[in-house]
């Protein structure tokens, strides 16, 4: 809490800097969730009850000729006992302590049909699956690019018209795990772990369509979350490292009787050997092939959302090809308490549902709901 004023106070002072300084505009939202967690994994079953809470303050200058500068401050704690993407977790170490970072930082410049960002990006990653099948092609399932990335990535963004539609270009630095010049392959400068995601943005007779492609051009983990016990909840760890994927497809949306309805489709490609290099120890040279595919349909009216993914990846790296096939459907509906030009509090129910199926291992078939009920202030 200390802590939380302290970040407040700093944001007055600036806010009312001397007048030659830009006006920094504050904002943000606070959260409280009780969530209930019930799974089953090899016919164990478990039941785990968590009260969460959630800070997130954003700022935002206006410097004048175009030029802008951004930042989101919020608990940036991994992801472990279902925290992650903000959240807080009572009950776990010290819990009235609450650890505010900048998970979100980036300026730059928007011109007439243009502009380029610099800095710690959001990405947005909730509504875009490009890059949960990316990072984890295994399971991509339950948005874990926001959970357990927080929605942010280090890199450049820059963006421009081209003919009826926007043109997007983010390249960010994904790892910074090579060092050295070595004997091994996949050292050196040039080895840590960088991408791009392109993607063309367009609207035709009322629908929206927005191809993309997400490719890695040096060297790539992709990541899995820990299969699902009753002592914790998922966290990352490599999967297979060293290569560069490559993931392409598309989003579309549009309005069908005041309805707005989307659906997503994406197809991932791994191919390749891991470096003989020592950081890859555990898996140097071992052979990587797999493919994943992820599909989505969402539905939007008024305060109801919903969507529902479906993933099938397939593994041939070893003698034995290992087939995974999850399923995953979020639905929530937003009570508006009140509402104003400052400001709104609102209450959430939530239900999260994921199935996750090992065809190779039966007894790593989990099926998982989780039931929330959100309440925020938004200022």
């Amino acid at each position: 809490m200390k802590k939380l004023i302290s970040f407040a106070v700093v944001f007055a002072a600036l806010s009312y800097a001397a007048p030659a300084s830009a006006a920094l505009n504050i904002g943000g939202d606070a959260s409280v969730r009780v969530r209930d967690t019930s799974y089953d994994r090899a016919h164990q079953a478990s039941d785990d009850l968590n009260w969460q809470y959630r800070v997130r303050l954003n700022g935002s200058a206006d410097l004048g000729d175009g030029y802008v500068f951004k930042t989101q401050i919020t608990n940036e704690a991994p992801g472990a006992f279902g925290g992650g993407g903000g959240w807080q977790v009572v009950g776990y170490g010290n819990t009235e302590l609450y650890s505010l970072g900048v998970s979100q930082f980036y300026f730059g410049r928007f011109y007439g049909d243009s502009h380029y960002l610099v800095g710690r990006l959001p990405l947005n990653a909730t509504n875009n699956p490009i890059l949960d099948l990316t990072l984890y092609p295994k399971n991509p399932l339950e948005i874990p690019a926001t959970t357990f990335n927080n929605d942010r990535l280090y890199g450049a963004n820059y963006g421009t018209k081209i003919g009826p539609g926007d043109l997007n270009v983010v390249v960010g630095v994904f790892d910074n795990i090579s060092k050295n010049d070595t004997g091994g392959t996949g050292d050196g400068v040039l080895n840590d772990g960088y991408a791009a995601l392109v993607s063309y943005k367009t609207t035709i007779s009322g629908v929206t369509i927005e191809p993309e492609v997400f490719t890695a051009f040096t060297k790539f983990d992709s990541i899995t979350q820990e299969t699902f016990s009753t002592t914790s909840n998922s966290y990352q760890k490599p999967w297979h490292q060293g290569i560069r994927p490559v993931t392409f497809g598309a989003n579309v949306s549009g309005l069908v009787s005041g309805i707005k309805l989307g659906a997503s489709g994406f197809y991932n490609i791994g191919k390749g050997t891991t470096p003989s290099s020592a950081i890859y120890a555990t898996n140097a040279n071992a052979n990587v092939d797999y493919t994943a595919y992820l599909l989505r349909v969402k539905a939007e009216y008024g305060p109801f959302l919903a969507w529902y993914d479906h993933s099938v990846t397939t593994d041939k790296s070893s003698s034995t090809t290992q087939k995974y096939t999850n399923n995953f459907v979020w639905a929530q509906y937003q009570f508006k308490v009140h509402q104003s030009a400052t400001g709104s509090f609102t209450i959430q129910p939530t239900l999260r549902y994921l199935t996750t199926k090992d065809d190779v291992t039966p007894a790593n078939n989990t099926n998982r709901l989780r039931s929330e009920l959100w309440a925020t202030v938004t200022f």
